[in-house]
């Protein structure tokens, strides 16, 4: 062949090519407009990772009942019950449209959210494998693209989230969630619980007070603690600067291995104050730029952490805690924390409860994320606005008690005075026994965290 003649065919193709607009190019379609969020999802995420195997005729398509090549993606799984039938029973939709509370129910979102394995294969083994098959997990942010979407109510048309998201290709690997120490903060505090036992068939929650000899008050907009498996939960309180301080550096349990309560340890939490908590191993939270937590000058942390082991062996339970901070010129908006804690219930045996409780506030509050607290006989947590034009309007949804979901607010949540939140939690207890308030998982909570300014 001849080069010369190949070269000059090419450049005349090449221009004739560049010279045609996008309708005259052979088997070329013209954009209509940008992509919907929907659009995104199906062409930037679900092509390239899932349409291989959830494509008509295969096999995979075929046990799970579900293709996503676009012609059929959207309407195979917005509205429809999966064909697992155990999440069939337990009713879940594919993906709903009904915002944060089809966040909790989508079946979907459990098999991607790789970041939440640890309740994927212990809380449902009969729901399969974790999505995509033999392949790396969606990046973290395909993940929160997708969860803002469905938050959104799943539309098929329009923009609803910002596609900036999609630029964090960081990928999820669980090993993150295996035990290892955290690295100092650059500015702030580090905590560190050295091992410690926690006995077989038993729970051990304790207080371990640590003083901060801060002589000027600090300012928190990052938490980060990572956990040895078997946690409940981990919290940070601290105490009204006229109140007696525990004995620091101490573990101060609630109960003895015996299960005997310790009323000193017990009476020491009425001055308490609640700061920041999470019920999840491994926890980076941080608050929205310009906004932080205020610790008072010459403070101290009582750290209350609880642990649960059903098995008929030992373990230990280790803890690091790190608690970020930036200086008071870069605060806009102090933050201040909500602790809606109701004791006052009781759930008859062999059947299902709903408790509401209802709360109204004098002053307005911007409030910037909410996270329930309950134990193993809560089946729901709802939290709706009450008062106002939203009256009545669904906020926060969770079916989990072991890792309940902190959902944030941007904007925050504007309530004004006079307005409030009315807290809805079902319980089943299956037991012969009534059920109200207490520390254990076998007792039953009713708590919503959150921070607002």
């Amino acid at each position: 062949m001849n080069l010369k003649k190949c070269f000059f065919g090419f450049v005349i193709i090449f221009i004739l090519i560049s010279s045609c607009t996008v309708d005259e190019i052979p088997g070329t379609i013209k954009p209509e407009g940008p992509q919907s969020t929907w659009e995104i999802i199906q062409s930037q995420i679900f092509e390239p990772n899932c349409v291989q195997c959830h494509s008509s005729g295969t096999t995979f398509a075929k046990e799970s009942d579900l293709i996503l090549t676009a012609d059929e993606g959207y309407k195979q799984l917005v509205g429809r019950e999966p064909f697992n039938i155990e999440a069939k029973k337990d009713g879940y939709l594919l993906v709903g449209v009904e915002g944060v509370a089809s966040l909790e129910k989508s079946f979907l979102w459990e098999k991607i959210n790789t970041p939440a394995y640890e309740h994927f294969y212990t809380d449902h083994p009969e729901y399969g494998s974790l999505m995509p098959l033999g392949s790396k997990s969606l990046t973290n942010g395909e993940l929160e693209y997708i969860r803002k979407w469905i938050l959104e109510g799943a539309p098929e048309t329009g923009s609803v989230v910002d596609t900036l998201l999609l630029k964090d290709d960081s990928i999820f690997d669980p090993s993150d969630y295996d035990f290892f120490p955290l690295e100092p903060p650059i500015s702030g505090l580090q905590f560190h619980l050295d091992p410690f036992i926690v006995y077989p068939q038993n729970e051990r929650e304790f207080l371990y007070y640590w003083p901060l000899n801060n002589s000027e008050a600090l300012y928190a907009n990052r938490f980060e603690v990572t956990m040895k498996r078997g946690s409940h939960h981990f919290l940070f309180y601290k105490y009204p600067e006229e109140a007696a301080r525990p004995e620091p550096f101490a573990f101060r349990d609630f109960r003895d291995p015996s299960g005997k309560d310790n009323y000193e340890t017990l009476f020491s939490t009425l001055n308490q104050i609640f700061v920041w908590g999470t019920q999840i191993p491994r926890t980076d939270y941080k608050l929205p730029p310009g906004v932080a937590l205020k610790i008072e000058k010459n403070q101290g942390f009582d750290i209350n952490a609880h642990y649960v082991n059903y098995s008929n062996e030992p373990y230990t339970g280790e803890i690091y805690a790190n608690v970020h901070t930036i200086p008071e010129t870069e605060v806009i908006h102090v933050a201040d924390n909500l602790f809606l804690n109701n004791t006052q219930f009781e759930l008859p045996p062999g059947k299902e409860t709903t408790i509401t409780k209802t709360y109204t506030f004098d002053e307005p509050k911007n409030i910037i994320n909410l996270w329930s607290h309950a134990h193993k006989r809560m089946t729901e947590f709802k939290v709706f606005i009450k008062g106002g034009n939203r009256n009545n309007e669904l906020v926060y949804y969770t079916n989990n008690w072991e890792h309940p979901p902190l959902i944030e607010f941007d904007p925050p949540l504007k309530l004004n005075p006079n307005e409030g939140l009315k807290l809805q939690a079902t319980y089943f207890n299956e037991t012969a026994v009534t059920k109200s308030f207490g520390l254990l998982s076998e007792d039953e909570m009713m708590i919503l965290f959150g921070m607002f300014y």
